[in-house]
């Protein structure tokens, strides 16, 4: 995997971008996704080395074609743009916000991985990498579970839209893992733990590193080719459970 070219999206800011920075320090070639066409540069300029600001809106059809039409290569797709909304369990929560959340945390997934996927398939070993959250696990949500990875918080509905999208980008992580696995994919999901970023207001008040869990999305994106694929794995390199 010595000089690869990647792509992560959500890049300007957070885990992304600490994923961004971590993989051109190792060396590869890094397609910064940012909405913010301002806000990309600016994170890529700090960071250095071989990175470049590709805008991408993984909720916009006509972003998301052009982005691909300028990556005629790719080894390393991090689908790392989400969002989390505002806390609300499913019987309170506007059904508008299930939408917004799921169209960047599911659909967004979607429509980015299939329009690169002819990049990849150019690629001897291609890598996707879909950043989730141990909150979308099933088991630990019915309260089943437990690990670094996975929410030590009491059985709630929180977050409800949240937790459903990430519990669905697990179940399309194993589905592509299926279809790909001939082509030599591998497909993962990750559970990066809480960290410090502003993705809501718990996560803003945590003390969690981000280049902690970046560290995780990199080997991932890194495996062999005799790795995992289809899993959901912890930053920590733990299986999850579903």
């Amino acid at each position: 995997m010595d000089n690869s070219t990647a792509l992560v999206t959500g890049a300007n800011k957070g885990i992304g971008r600490e994923i961004a920075r971590q993989l051109a320090a190792a060396g590869h070639t890094v397609y910064l996704g940012s909405r913010d066409a301002a806000r990309g540069e600016s994170a890529a300029r700090q960071i250095g080395g071989d990175v470049r600001l590709l805008v991408l809106d993984v909720t916009d059809a006509a972003s998301i074609a052009a982005a691909a039409g300028q990556v005629p290569a790719l080894d390393i797709l991090v689908n790392n743009a989400g969002i989390a909304g505002d806390g609300q369990p499913p019987d309170a929560e506007d059904l508008g916000t299930f939408r917004r959340i799921y169209e960047t945390n599911v659909f967004g997934v979607v429509a980015v991985t299939n329009a690169f996927l002819p990049a990849l398939r150019r690629s001897a070993h291609p890598r996707i990498v879909n950043i989730s959250s141990g909150t979308g696990s099933l088991a630990a949500s019915a309260g089943q579970a437990a690990g670094a990875a996975v929410s030590a918080r009491p059985r709630t509905g929180s977050f409800a839209a949240y937790r459903s999208s990430k519990a669905a980008l697990n179940e399309l992580t194993v589905l592509y893992a299926n279809v790909l696995a001939a082509d030599g994919f591998k497909v993962n999901a990750l559970a990066p733990g809480l960290r410090r970023t502003d993705l809501n207001a718990v996560a803003t008040a945590s003390d969690g590193d981000p280049a902690e869990a970046a560290a995780g999305a990199v080997r991932l994106a890194s495996l062999p080719d005799d790795g995992p694929t289809g899993q959901f794995l912890s930053f920590d390199g733990s299986v999850v459970p579903w």
